[in-house]
C-alpha cells in the first residue's frame, strides 16, 4: 500500500498539468465579449510564425466578462479565475452594472504562480515522495525524501541510502502545495453593501491576441474592360493563455495610440468617419467608433487558445469596376525631397528598368464596393479559360482604406512591354541645369496597349519643360506623365528638355 491514501502523481501532471501550459484554461464566465486590436504592420503576419508559444504577438484585446457572484455584507474575499495568463492586471475594472456600488474593490492581488512539474518538485524538496520507475520491464517503487531536482531527482530512502534517477515514470505527492494555482487568478478584497447574488462585470486588457485581414481578388479582362470579384477574410490569433467559448467578437481598425514604453506605433492612417454599413448575417457589421472603425460579428464564436480562426469579413463583391495600368518610371524614383540641387551631370544618365503592371479600383458603391477596408494583404488571380482554373498573378499590401478612396495594387512586371531611358544632352551652369532625355517604349504584344510614362523631375524644385515631343500632364509639383498608345510591335520615342534653376 502506498504511503499516501490520496496522492497527486507527477504522471498526472505530465498528462494534464503540462496541458494546462499549452491548452490553458477555459473561460467559464456567464457572458463574454472580446474586442481585438492589431498593432502589426499590414501584411507582415505569417500564421506559421505563431505556431510556437512565446512569440511576441503584435496586438491585444479588451475582454469583458459578466458573471453572477455572491456578495457578502461588509468586507469579504472573492477569487476570479476566469482571466487569461497574458492579462494586464493594471487594467482590471470591476463593477455591478445592475446595482452600481453594490460592491467595490478595496484591493486586488494577481496570482500567477501556475502549477508545473518543476514547481511541484521544488515545493516538495525535503519531503516524502513515492517514485515509480520501470527498469528492464519490471516496475520498481522507491519511497523516500526528495533531496534535489537538478538533472533528474535525488531520493534518500528509509535506510539512509541515496539514489539518483534521471528517468522515472511518475512521482506521487500527498497534495497540491499551497500557493500553486492551476490557472491565473484575481483575488479581490471587496466591500459589499448587502448580501445577495449580483451580476459582476469585469473588464481588462490582455496581450496575446491579434487579427489581420486578407483579400482575394479575381481579375476579369474582356473586351478592354476590367472587372473584379473581391472576397475578404479576417484571421484571428489567440495566444492569450485561455480559450473563450461562445463569445461576442469585435475588431478595431485604425491607429489607436497607447502610452507604453518601447511600444511601436501602429501602422496605417486613421480612417475617416462613415455611417454604419449593415452586411449579410455571416459577415461583420461595420460602423465608426471615435476616429476608428469597429467591426462586430453578429454571431458568437469559439476562440480556442493557441489557434488561428478565419472569419469572413464581408460577403464577396462581384463585378467591381477596375482599371489595369502599365507604368514605366525610367528613373525608378517614387519619393524624393529637394534637400539641395543635384548637379552631377551623370546622375540617372541611362536606365532600362521594367514596365510595371498595376490594377486599381475606386472603393465606392458606384463602382460596386464602398466598404471601409482594413489594412492587409491582397492576392490577385485570373481565370485561365483553357481549363477554367484560377492562376495567381500577384499580390500587394493595402493600407487602411476608407470608402470613396482609390486602391492601387502592384502585381509585377510586364513581359512583352519594355522601356529604356537615356540622357541625350546636359548643360550645367553655375546656378542652372538644362537636361534632355529620350524614352523608348516597345510593345511586343499581339494587341494594342497603353503605357503611362512617369518622369520625376528630381534635380531641383524650380523647373520648366522647355520642349517635349508629346503632350504631358503635370501630376504634382515634381512629376509629369506621358500617356502612350502602342500598336502591336510598335516602338514609341518620347523626348523632352527640362530647365532647372536655383540661387
Amino acid at each position: 500500500m502506498n504511503i499516501f491514501s490520496k496522492k497527486l502523481t507527477l504522471k498526472s501532471v505530465l498528462t494534464t498539468g503540462v496541458a494546462l501550459m499549452t491548452i490553458a484554461t477555459q473561460v467559464n464566465a456567464d457572458d463574454t465579449a472580446i474586442t481585438v486590436y492589431s498593432t502589426a504592420q499590414a501584411g507582415s503576419i505569417s500564421p506559421q510564425q505563431f505556431q510556437r508559444q512565446g512569440a511576441n504577438v503584435p496586438g491585444y484585446a479588451m475582454v469583458k466578462q459578466d458573471r453572477k457572484i455572491e456578495i457578502k455584507k461588509g468586507q469579504f474575499e472573492l477569487k476570479f479565475d476566469d482571466v487569461t495568463s497574458q492579462i494586464d492586471p493594471t487594467t482590471v475594472s470591476f463593477s455591478t452594472p445592475n446595482h452600481p456600488g453594490a460592491a467595490y474593490v478595496l484591493d486586488q492581488n494577481y496570482q500567477f504562480d501556475i502549477v508545473s512539474t518543476q514547481k511541484l518538485l521544488e515545493k516538495y524538496t525535503g519531503q516524502q515522495v513515492v517514485v515509480e520507475q520501470t527498469s528492464g520491464g519490471a516496475n520498481k517503487t522507491i519511497r523516500g525524501k526528495l533531496l534535489g531536482t537538478n538533472g533528474g531527482i535525488i531520493v534518500q530512502e528509509a535506510d539512509g541510502s541515496v539514489i539518483t534517477l534521471s528517468k522515472y515514470d511518475s512521482v506521487a505527492f500527498p497534495s497540491l502545495p499551497g500557493g500553486l494555482l492551476t490557472k491565473p487568478t484575481l483575488l479581490w478584497l471587496l466591500n459589499g453593501k448587502k448580501a445577495g447574488d449580483e451580476l459582476a462585470r469585469v473588464t481588462y486588457q490582455t496581450k496575446g491576441m491579434t487579427w489581420w485581414a486578407d483579400y482575394n481578388l479575381t481579375l476579369h479582362e474582356e473586351g478592354g474592360q476590367c472587372t473584379m470579384d473581391l472576397s475578404s477574410w479576417v484571421s484571428l490569433l489567440n495566444q492569450a493563455g485561455s480559450s473563450f467559448k461562445d463569445t461576442k467578437l469585435k475588431l478595431i481598425a485604425g491607429n489607436v495610440h497607447r502610452a507604453e514604453p518601447n511600444y511601436g506605433r501602429q501602422n496605417g492612417m486613421v480612417l475617416a468617419k462613415t455611417m454604419s454599413v449593415p452586411v449579410a448575417e455571416a459577415g461583420f457589421q461595420e460602423k465608426s467608433l471615435f476616429e476608428y472603425h469597429l467591426y462586430t460579428l453578429p454571431r458568437r464564436v469559439d476562440l480556442p487558445n493557441n489557434s488561428t480562426k478565419q472569419i469572413e469579413l464581408f460577403p464577396a463583391a462581384n463585378n467591381i469596376e477596375c482599371s489595369k495600368d502599365l507604368v514605366f518610371n525610367g528613373s525608378q524614383i517614387t519619393n524624393h525631397h529637394y534637400y539641395s540641387p543635384i548637379a552631377d551631370r551623370n546622375y540617372m544618365r541611362v536606365a532600362k528598368p521594367k514596365v510595371k503592371a498595376f490594377v486599381s479600383f475606386d472603393n465606392s458603391k458606384k463602382k460596386g464596393l464602398g466598404m471601409p477596408l482594413p489594412a492587409g494583404r491582397i492576392r490577385v488571380s485570373q481565370l485561365d479559360a483553357a481549363d477554367n482554373s484560377l492562376e495567381f498573378i500577384g499580390e500587394d499590401i493595402i493600407d487602411h482604406t476608407p470608402r470613396n478612396e482609390t486602391v492601387t495594387i502592384e502585381l509585377g512586371n510586364s513581359f512583352d512591354v519594355v522601356g529604356e531611358r537615356k540622357q541625350t544632352n546636359i548643360i550645367v551652369g553655375k546656378h542652372e541645369i538644362t537636361e534632355t532625355f529620350e524614352i523608348k517604349i516597345r510593345n511586343q504584344k499581339e494587341t494594342n496597349t497603353k503605357v503611362k510614362v512617369i518622369e520625376p523631375l528630381y534635380r531641383w524644385s524650380n523647373w520648366k519643360i522647355q520642349k517635349a515631343s508629346d503632350k504631358y500632364v503635370k501630376q504634382n509639383s515634381s512629376t509629369i506623365e506621358f500617356d502612350v498608345d502602342l500598336k502591336p510591335e510598335q516602338e514609341k520615342v518620347i523626348t523632352y528638355t527640362v530647365h532647372y534653376w536655383w540661387k
